[in-house]
């Protein structure tokens, strides 16, 4: 099934609305004493994961029936499907339980190995953005989205290009990559929110060489495609998504604003875990 760019926008805006709902059990949550647990893999999980998440996969089913859902909490081990949907009900959890305001809700639908329509919402700053084939943002307005406007990456500023950086995954390979480009101002923010602020005009450039996953990633690279940007792997090539057999686990990435921005970054290649018995994709 070929969705049409009108299918895509009207499911873009539905996912919007889904994700500001969610937001507001992360709000409630957020800046109090949240419940949560220290998974195998070291990150924490918390009752306000766990109820986002609850909301966001029910609200896909009642729309999207036939449509399977990998979620992060619920339904992370899950296989693929052609159309299936990428979830990460809070992410930035540790920030999140930190206080930050940075955190977002990420819904991606993917299809074949690329997103085609997206929401990522940041209800602690009130904004919320969206991609079907064009990208928008729009204002939370009483926990739904408002009216929406369309957002571009911006041209090379001038004075230097603004690197995104994480307050809580640095490493020496990322700062090398950093070091080959003309950057003339970092600036720290969590989760997600870093593709969206790429796609928005504000920033232009985000290198991760740590670890992550498909369902924190799915959402904001669409948003930011969409908007006129790229995230790119190793290869030069689009980032891919539905690798079950590597556990949905990202290798090193770059999202930026203008493609020319990575002729010069050098990204590590590493290997990942494969499941048991699984032949690795070879776009993977």
């Amino acid at each position: 099934m070929t969705l049409l760019a009108q299918d895509r926008a009207r499911i873009a805006t539905t996912l919007t609305e889904i994700a500001c709902e969610a937001g507001e059990i992360l709000r409630a949550y957020h800046g109090g004493d949240c419940p949560h647990v220290i998974k195998p893999d070291g990150s924490p999980a918390s009752s306000a994961d766990i109820e986002s998440e609850a909301l966001i996969v029910a609200a896909l089913a009642r729309h999207w029936p036939g449509i399977p859902v990998v979620a992060e909490e619920s339904s992370h081990d899950r296989p693929p499907a052609d159309l299936f949907f990428l979830v990460d009900p809070l992410d930035g959890t540790s920030d999140f339980l930190a206080g930050n305001r940075e955190y977002t809700v990420n819904i991606g639908l993917v299809q074949g190995d690329r997103p085609v329509a997206a929401a990522l919402a940041a209800p602690g700053l009130g904004r919320v953005w969206g991609a079907g084939v064009e990208a928008f943002e729009a204002p939370i307005v009483c926990g739904r989205p408002g009216a929406p406007s369309a957002v571009g990456v911006r041209r090379q500023p001038d004075d230097g290009l603004v690197a995104l950086v994480s307050r809580r995954h640095g490493d020496i390979e990322t700062e090398a990559c950093l070091a080959s480009l003309p950057v003339g101002r970092r600036l720290q923010a969590a989760s997600a929110l870093k593709f969206c602020l790429i796609a928005s005009g504000e920033a232009d450039i985000y290198v991760r060489c740590g670890p992550t996953m498909e369902w924190d990633t799915a959402a904001g690279d669409h948003v930011l495609t969409s908007a006129g940007g790229r995230v790119l792997v190793s290869s030069g090539e689009a980032i891919t998504y539905g690798h079950y057999d590597l556990y949905y686990r990202n290798g090193p990435f770059v999202a930026v604003a203008q493609a020319s921005y990575a002729d010069c970054l050098s990204l590590p290649h590493r290997a990942r875990p494969v499941r048991p018995g699984a032949a690795v994709s070879p776009k993977a």
